[in-house]
Protein backbone atom coordinates (compact mmCIF):
# COMPACT_ATOMS: atom_id res chain seq x y z
CA UNK A 1 0.00 0.00 0.00
CA UNK A 2 1.45 3.34 -0.86
CA UNK A 3 1.70 6.17 1.53
CA UNK A 4 -1.29 7.80 1.77
CA UNK A 5 -0.86 11.25 0.44
CA UNK A 6 -3.62 14.34 1.50
CA UNK A 7 -5.52 15.96 -1.44
CA UNK A 8 -5.19 19.39 -0.51
CA UNK A 9 -7.86 20.55 -2.74
CA UNK A 10 -10.94 19.59 -1.46
CA UNK A 11 -12.63 16.94 -2.68
CA UNK A 12 -16.88 17.72 -3.34
CA UNK A 13 -18.53 14.29 -1.32
CA UNK A 14 -21.40 14.22 -4.05
CA UNK A 15 -18.65 12.63 -6.41
CA UNK A 16 -17.36 10.71 -3.67
CA UNK A 17 -17.95 6.82 -4.73
CA UNK A 18 -18.68 4.21 -2.16
CA UNK A 19 -17.37 0.77 -2.34
CA UNK A 20 -20.22 -1.04 -0.50
CA UNK A 21 -24.35 -0.92 -0.62
CA UNK A 22 -24.92 -0.73 2.84
CA UNK A 23 -24.88 1.17 5.77
CA UNK A 24 -26.36 1.79 9.14
CA UNK A 25 -28.82 4.81 8.58
CA UNK A 26 -29.18 4.84 12.72
CA UNK A 27 -25.16 5.37 13.30
CA UNK A 28 -25.64 8.24 10.58
CA UNK A 29 -27.84 9.84 12.43
CA UNK A 30 -26.11 9.85 15.64
CA UNK A 31 -23.15 11.42 13.95
CA UNK A 32 -25.35 13.71 12.00
CA UNK A 33 -25.94 15.14 15.62
CA UNK A 34 -22.24 14.90 16.30
CA UNK A 35 -21.86 17.22 13.36
CA UNK A 36 -24.96 19.53 14.51
CA UNK A 37 -23.36 19.99 17.99
CA UNK A 38 -19.76 20.86 16.68
CA UNK A 39 -21.46 23.95 15.03
CA UNK A 40 -18.13 26.38 14.46
CA UNK A 41 -16.06 23.74 15.26
CA UNK A 42 -16.94 21.81 12.02
CA UNK A 43 -14.35 23.23 9.88
CA UNK A 44 -11.38 22.80 11.93
CA UNK A 45 -12.65 18.91 12.57
CA UNK A 46 -13.09 18.26 8.13
CA UNK A 47 -9.60 20.11 8.26
CA UNK A 48 -7.90 17.10 10.84
CA UNK A 49 -10.22 14.29 9.67
CA UNK A 50 -9.42 13.34 6.12
CA UNK A 51 -11.09 10.41 4.56
CA UNK A 52 -9.41 7.88 2.83
CA UNK A 53 -9.31 6.94 -0.84
CA UNK A 54 -7.75 5.32 -3.58
CA UNK A 55 -8.11 6.78 -7.22
CA UNK A 56 -9.95 4.41 -9.69
CA UNK A 57 -11.22 4.63 -13.25
CA UNK A 58 -11.59 8.36 -15.10
CA UNK A 59 -8.86 9.24 -11.31
CA UNK A 60 -12.72 9.01 -9.50
CA UNK A 61 -12.01 8.85 -5.75
CA UNK A 62 -13.79 5.71 -3.76
CA UNK A 63 -13.91 5.59 -0.68
CA UNK A 64 -12.44 3.09 1.73
CA UNK A 65 -13.66 3.57 5.15
CA UNK A 66 -16.09 6.51 6.49
CA UNK A 67 -18.88 5.54 4.58
CA UNK A 68 -21.13 6.99 7.08
CA UNK A 69 -19.46 10.09 8.15
CA UNK A 70 -19.87 10.72 4.24
CA UNK A 71 -23.05 10.46 4.36
CA UNK A 72 -23.62 12.14 7.67
CA UNK A 73 -21.86 15.18 6.38
CA UNK A 74 -23.24 15.16 2.80
CA UNK A 75 -26.82 15.33 4.76
CA UNK A 76 -25.76 18.36 6.66
CA UNK A 77 -25.10 19.82 3.42
CA UNK A 78 -21.53 19.85 3.85
CA UNK A 79 -20.05 20.33 0.04
CA UNK A 80 -16.69 19.07 0.50
CA UNK A 81 -14.19 17.18 2.50
CA UNK A 82 -9.90 16.57 2.34
CA UNK A 83 -9.26 13.20 1.33
CA UNK A 84 -6.44 11.12 1.26
CA UNK A 85 -4.99 8.78 -0.98
CA UNK A 86 -4.35 5.33 -0.69
CA UNK A 87 -3.67 4.00 -4.06
CA UNK A 88 -3.68 4.85 -7.62
CA UNK A 89 -5.58 2.39 -9.36
CA UNK A 90 -6.63 4.67 -11.99
CA UNK A 91 -4.82 2.74 -14.66
CA UNK A 92 -6.85 -0.25 -14.12
CA UNK A 93 -9.87 -1.09 -15.91
CA UNK A 94 -13.29 -0.95 -14.66
CA UNK A 95 -12.81 -4.91 -13.35
CA UNK A 96 -9.61 -5.42 -12.84
CA UNK A 97 -9.86 -2.25 -10.07
CA UNK A 98 -12.98 -3.90 -8.72
CA UNK A 99 -11.29 -7.65 -8.41
CA UNK A 100 -8.45 -5.60 -6.83
CA UNK A 101 -10.43 -3.74 -4.19
CA UNK A 102 -11.89 -7.39 -3.61
CA UNK A 103 -8.47 -9.01 -3.12
CA UNK A 104 -7.32 -6.41 -0.79
CA UNK A 105 -10.72 -6.36 1.32
CA UNK A 106 -11.28 -2.56 0.28
CA UNK A 107 -14.85 -3.06 -0.50
CA UNK A 108 -17.62 -4.76 0.60
CA UNK A 109 -20.23 -6.24 -2.21
CA UNK A 110 -23.06 -7.43 0.02
CA UNK A 111 -26.85 -6.08 -0.12
CA UNK A 112 -29.50 -5.41 2.91
CA UNK A 113 -29.55 -8.96 3.83
CA UNK A 114 -26.18 -9.45 4.00
CA UNK A 115 -26.12 -11.57 0.53
CA UNK A 116 -22.86 -11.30 -1.46
CA UNK A 117 -23.85 -9.23 -5.29
CA UNK A 118 -22.15 -7.67 -8.47
CA UNK A 119 -19.87 -4.91 -8.11
CA UNK A 120 -22.38 -3.20 -10.48
CA UNK A 121 -24.98 -3.42 -7.48
CA UNK A 122 -22.56 -1.04 -5.46
CA UNK A 123 -24.45 2.66 -6.06
CA UNK A 124 -22.31 5.45 -7.55
CA UNK A 125 -22.76 8.22 -4.88
CA UNK A 126 -23.07 8.57 -1.46
CA UNK A 127 -26.56 9.19 -1.43
CA UNK A 128 -28.14 6.43 -2.47
CA UNK A 129 -26.51 4.47 -0.23
CA UNK A 130 -29.16 1.80 1.70
CA UNK A 131 -29.95 1.36 5.09
CA UNK A 132 -28.69 -2.05 6.99
CA UNK A 133 -30.67 -2.38 10.44
CA UNK A 134 -27.99 -4.87 11.03
CA UNK A 135 -24.78 -2.78 10.54
CA UNK A 136 -26.71 -0.17 13.10
CA UNK A 137 -27.23 -2.61 15.75
CA UNK A 138 -23.71 -3.87 15.46
CA UNK A 139 -22.08 -0.65 15.81
CA UNK A 140 -24.21 0.10 18.66
CA UNK A 141 -23.47 -3.29 20.27
CA UNK A 142 -19.95 -2.27 19.82
CA UNK A 143 -20.10 1.02 21.88
CA UNK A 144 -21.92 -1.04 24.24
CA UNK A 145 -19.14 -2.69 24.98
CA UNK A 146 -20.03 -5.84 23.22
CA UNK A 147 -16.73 -6.51 21.16
CA UNK A 148 -13.59 -4.31 21.23
CA UNK A 149 -12.79 -1.98 18.08
CA UNK A 150 -10.62 -4.05 15.26
CA UNK A 151 -8.70 -3.51 12.51
CA UNK A 152 -9.91 -6.06 10.82
CA UNK A 153 -11.54 -5.18 7.25
CA UNK A 154 -15.55 -4.60 7.72
CA UNK A 155 -15.42 -6.18 11.21
CA UNK A 156 -18.95 -4.50 11.89
CA UNK A 157 -20.42 -5.80 9.13
CA UNK A 158 -19.41 -9.51 10.50
CA UNK A 159 -20.59 -8.93 13.77
CA UNK A 160 -24.03 -7.79 11.51
CA UNK A 161 -24.27 -10.80 10.25
CA UNK A 162 -24.08 -12.89 13.22
CA UNK A 163 -26.82 -10.97 14.34
CA UNK A 164 -28.82 -11.52 11.71
CA UNK A 165 -29.25 -14.89 12.20
CA UNK A 166 -30.42 -14.52 15.67
CA UNK A 167 -32.25 -11.20 15.96
CA UNK A 168 -35.28 -10.91 14.07
CA UNK A 169 -35.67 -7.30 12.37
CA UNK A 170 -38.94 -6.78 13.57
CA UNK A 171 -37.63 -6.76 17.27
CA UNK A 172 -35.16 -4.05 15.55
CA UNK A 173 -37.63 -2.03 14.63
CA UNK A 174 -40.29 -2.15 16.98
CA UNK A 175 -37.66 -1.78 20.34
CA UNK A 176 -34.15 -1.04 19.09
CA UNK A 177 -32.82 -1.04 22.90
CA UNK A 178 -34.41 -5.00 23.97
CA UNK A 179 -32.74 -5.89 20.34
CA UNK A 180 -29.63 -4.50 21.68
CA UNK A 181 -29.45 -5.58 25.13
CA UNK A 182 -30.26 -9.16 23.04
CA UNK A 183 -27.42 -8.54 21.20
CA UNK A 184 -24.76 -7.61 24.44
CA UNK A 185 -25.86 -11.33 25.49
CA UNK A 186 -25.16 -13.09 22.31
CA UNK A 187 -21.87 -11.00 21.40
CA UNK A 188 -20.59 -12.65 25.13
CA UNK A 189 -21.65 -16.18 24.49
CA UNK A 190 -19.30 -18.64 22.99
CA UNK A 191 -20.84 -18.92 19.30
CA UNK A 192 -19.36 -15.16 18.64
CA UNK A 193 -16.08 -16.51 19.92
CA UNK A 194 -14.92 -16.26 16.01
CA UNK A 195 -15.25 -13.06 15.30
CA UNK A 196 -12.91 -9.64 15.43
CA UNK A 197 -13.09 -8.24 18.26
CA UNK A 198 -14.35 -11.08 20.78
CA UNK A 199 -14.22 -9.69 24.66
CA UNK A 200 -15.17 -13.05 25.71
CA UNK A 201 -18.02 -15.18 27.53
CA UNK A 202 -19.52 -13.43 30.14
CA UNK A 203 -18.17 -14.93 33.58
CA UNK A 204 -21.78 -15.68 35.09
CA UNK A 205 -22.83 -17.80 31.58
Amino acid sequence: MNPREPVLKPVAIAELRPTQITVGFREVAAKRKRIERMKDKAGAFLGRHMIPTVLGPRKRHYLVDNHHLALALHQEAVEAVLVSVVADLSALTKMAFWRFLDNRDWCHPYDAKGERTTFDAIPSSIDKLKDDPYRSLAGELRHAGGYAKDLTPFSEFLWADFLRGRIKPKSIAADFNAALARAVKLAKSKDAGYLPGWCGPDPID
